[in-house]
């Protein structure tokens, strides 16, 4: 099984305390709620490694500027063919390296991407290694920051088992076999991407594995 990233750990655990809180709020008096303070944009866990957050948003923006057109043109008939557009999650869709909140943050020209092609019709699903148990907390995330979701699949105790790249090919042919044709599949990493059943693939950049 393919070793587990810091900063993927990272999101994990900060997911997982959100459920906890969550549940604990649930059978709690309701108290007066206290105000918001922003994270500082680029402040990452101790223990992750610096990413220049400019920088990487820039070249997010640069491949996602080269998938625009293309989903564009490809999405004109969306309507007479079940399109999907298949997203990873941590550092693919959420800002997860550089917030240490929650909810996590989108990124910003990856939302507009799949607002606009959900928006032509195309259905949006991600495709994540996060465990199960964070069903909720991400499912809520994705939702609260704007993201159109169609379906969330997320490792089950025997993908656990399974090498993460072999088991995001398995959940793509799944999405292939409810009849979507896969137009854009995005992620920063090769596990995201290998294996086919895409149409295209664009990969968000993950410096050597820091995002990943």
């Amino acid at each position: 099984m393919t070793p587990t990233s810091p900063a993927r750990r990272a999101a994990t655990a900060l997911a997982t305390t959100a459920l906890v809180t969550a549940v604990t709020v649930t059978s709690a008096p309701v108290a007066a709620a206290a105000p918001h303070t922003p994270p500082a944009v680029g402040a990452a866990p101790a223990g992750l490694k610096a990413v220049d957050y400019d920088a990487w948003l820039r070249e997010v923006r640069s491949v996602i500027d080269q998938a625009r057109p293309y989903v564009e043109k490809r999405t004109e008939h969306a309507h007479s063919e079940k399109q999907a557009l298949v997203l990873d999650i941590d550092n693919s869709s959420l800002e997860t390296h550089f917030h240490w909140t929650y909810p996590t943050p989108a990124i910003k020209p990856v939302l507009e991407l799949t607002r606009y092609a959900h928006a032509r019709g195309a259905a949006v699903f991600f495709v994540t290694a996060r465990p199960g148990i964070l069903v909720p907390p991400t499912d809520y995330n994705l939702r609260q920051v704007g993201y159109p979701v169609s379906g969330l699949y997320v490792r089950r105790l025997p993908d656990l088992f399974q090498d993460v790249g072999a088991y995001k090919t398995a959940k793509r042919a799944e999405i292939e076999a409810k009849g979507y044709k896969i137009i854009a599949n995005i992620g920063n990493n090769t596990t995201d991407l290998a294996g086919g059943h895409a149409e295209r693939t664009f990969k968000l950049p993950d410096y050597g594995g820091i995002l990943s």
